[in-house]
């Protein structure tokens, strides 16, 4: 009698079949890297060892990682928040610079001596304009039922350029040779620095929000309205969960959160407002999102992993003389084996005879 495969959808998944299948996303995306780096006539083995041995084989490199673990979590903290109401904020990345834009306004405009009154005005303010950036595509949403993914990922190459407009024109340094770029930021709007390293106090603002969003999903009644509207808006709705205002507050403190973000880049690291300060830091928070299962422990530790690909694709350039695509290439492959495992989440496959049920 004939065996044929058969389909079964997957109403609900345990932990361990949710760690499991993120496990095994990253391994189908290591042995594609592999098979990519064969073609490249790289090889595959020795460029494999030399990403996670240039970055986590040093003090300096896990500092590196650390460094670059900070924006990744903060904005994959950001789209989870609102992909956990089924919202898709793809316009991390414009709110990033948002935030940085607003952080560099109150150094121009509003710059005190102190480090805590500068700190926590940079850090209202790239709040502030990244929720507005993330609200204003909440509202389209809520209002006209305007797509959501449309208008996020839109409003990215807006910010993008918005920020140019200023650091091409009236707010470029006239000491930076022509380069785009604002004047450097006085001590007291740079970040502290820890370790005898690049660390900066965004490790700290990181932190905060894992444990805030750990609190806010799991504890609180707002949380339990987020977890409703995402999985079954009409009970929501019948629960009388008001789920356009819901909505808009999502995406507001999604676009805060990665707005605080850009200002921990330009103060903690770059000391000035500059062009291309984020390599793609809002985009490559959505594979960490998913492959963190929107749990706030797996983004920041898949944060820790993809610091550790970008800090090992460093190494590869110098090393081995690949492009910095080889590591973008890499990102891509994840995403798409976290795509083909999320199939695995929703159904089983089930091996039954013909005439069997």
């Amino acid at each position: 009698m004939a065996v044929r495969p058969v389909l079964r959808k997957r109403y609900q998944t345990g932990r361990l079949t949710d760690t499991g299948l993120s496990f095994a996303s990253i391994v189908l995306a290591l042995a594609a890297s592999a098979l990519l780096f064969f073609l490249l006539g790289v090889p595959p083995f020795r460029a494999l060892w030399l990403i996670f041995s240039g970055a986590l084989g040093s003090w300096y490199g896990v500092g590196e990682v650390v460094v670059k673990t900070i924006p990744l979590a903060l904005c994959g903290i950001a789209v989870a928040l609102a992909f956990r109401m089924q919202v898709w904020n793809i316009g991390a990345e414009g709110q990033i610079y948002v935030g940085a834009l607003a952080a560099a306004a109150v150094v121009r405009y509003c710059a005190v001596d102190s480090f805590p009154p500068m700190l926590l005005m940079m850090t209202a303010g790239a709040a502030f304009a990244g929720g507005l950036w993330g609200g204003a595509a909440g509202y389209l949403k809520a209002r006209w039922n305007v797509n959501e993914i449309i208008t996020t990922l839109m409003m990215n190459y807006i910010a993008i350029h918005l920020m140019d407009y200023f650091i091409y024109g009236p707010w470029r340094d006239p000491a930076s040779l022509g380069f785009p770029m604002t004047a450097p930021f006085p001590p007291a709007a740079r970040l502290p620095m820890f370790f005898d390293s690049r660390v900066h106090l965004g490790i700290i603002l990181a932190f905060i929000a894992v444990i805030i969003f750990r609190i806010v999903l799991r504890w609180t009644r707002w949380g339990f309205e987020i977890r409703v509207i995402g999985e079954n808006p009409k009970a929501a709705r019948y629960a009388g969960i008001p789920i356009m205002r819901n909505i808009i507050l999502v995406l507001f403190l999604s676009g805060a959160i990665a707005g605080i973000a850009g200002m921990c880049e330009v103060a903690g690291l770059q000391g000035r407002l500059q062009h291309g300060f984020s390599p793609g830091y809002g985009y490559t928070a959505i594979i960490v999102a998913w492959l963190g299962r929107l749990n706030p422990w797996g983004i920041a530790l898949v944060a820790f992993f993809m610091g550790t690909l970008l800090v090992g694709g460093e190494t590869l350039q110098v090393i081995m003389r690949l492009p910095l695509a080889s590591t973008q290439v890499m990102q891509g492959l994840i995403l798409f084996s976290v795509l083909a495992m999320e199939f695995f989440r929703n159904y089983k496959v089930i091996l039954v005879r013909d005439g069997g049920r």
